[in-house]
């Protein structure tokens, strides 16, 4: 079976991310079909020159390549699992490729992409990053696991919705490090706070602090980029929930857990980032764990 694909694109979840992605493939010429289940979020999808879909499984019929954007592993198993009951992923029909940009787990993207694999289809774990801004503008970051040749039958649609490209091994590949990433996101807001809080402790305000870090070895993405824009201006609208961040904690945590991997660092972070230390819901941008405003950090130790 041939693993050309056309200009025929899906994306199944039109949130912040879905939506941002959906239409830069739109921008870069794909007649591009989209699913969700929030009807605002379809029409929505309307308008940007998006073909809504009444389900995820129309989605697969109409397209070559599918964009999965979706909360977890389990939600990308089922939208897989309906399309291959409703005969769409079948080993006499042309050949599809599917990236999956969710946050998902390296086990399930190694079985799907074997299971698709053996009916001509192809699948790609490929998370990304880079936000709802990056998305928009096509300038991701993609992490991917994957095949070959399915990495180069899908990458005209990589190109249209990231600005780097990483293929980094097998499947499963991406998931890890993604997985890796989000670790040090959280613990960089753990710890940037941190500092942030002793200098203001000792007289230097914080966006003082901020320029000596950024100029200088302690500076990280959340320092040059999330404190400025989101934390110190007090907007706390990243557009990233502390219930996503939570989650992708704990698959760090289980990853390591379960290739023997110590994680001292990671499994006090997460303590610091559970609701009944952080006062934090899921629901609220986890920009707000880096509020110098808050002592979040001491909650711990009045337990």
């Amino acid at each position: 079976m041939a693993t050309d694909t056309g200009k025929r694109a899906g994306v199944i979840g039109l949130g912040a991310m879905g939506f941002g992605m959906a239409s830069s493939l739109v921008r870069a010429g794909f007649e591009v079909a989209g699913y969700d289940p929030a009807p605002a979020a379809q029409d929505r999808a309307r308008g940007a020159g998006i073909a809504p879909k009444a389900s995820s499984e129309e989605v697969f019929a109409a397209a070559e390549v599918i964009v999965l954007s979706l909360p977890t592993a389990a939600h990308v198993e089922a939208v897989i699992a309906a399309a291959r009951g409703a005969g769409l992923l079948n080993a006499d029909g042309a050949a599809k490729v599917i990236i999956d940009t969710s946050t998902s787990e390296a086990e399930v993207s190694r079985k799907l992409a074997a299971a698709l694999s053996e009916d001509g289809h192809g699948f790609l774990d490929a998370p990304v990053s880079g936000g709802p801004s990056g998305a928009a503008s096509g300038q991701l970051s993609v992490m991917l696991g994957g095949d070959e040749k399915w990495v180069g039958a899908a990458m005209p649609a990589l190109e249209a919705m990231a600005a780097k490209i990483l293929h980094v091994g097998p499947s499963g590949a991406g998931n890890v490090a993604k997985l890796v990433n989000n670790m040090l996101v959280a613990s960089h807001m753990v710890t940037t706070l941190e500092a942030l809080r002793l200098a203001e402790a000792a007289g230097v305000g914080a966006e003082d602090a901020l320029r000596v870090i950024n100029s200088a070895t302690g500076r990280s993405a959340i320092s040059e980029i999330h404190f400025p824009n989101w934390v110190l201006p007090r907007s706390f609208d990243s557009g990233f929930s502390t219930g996503l961040m939570r989650k992708d904690v704990r698959l760090a945590r289980e990853l390591a857990q379960s290739v023997g991997c110590a994680m001292p660092v990671a499994d006090l972070v997460a303590e610091l980032w559970a609701e009944q230390t952080s006062g934090l819901k899921d629901t609220d941008d986890f920009m707000h764990m880096g509020d110098p405003a808050v002592d979040r950090l001491s909650q711990k130790e009045k337990m």
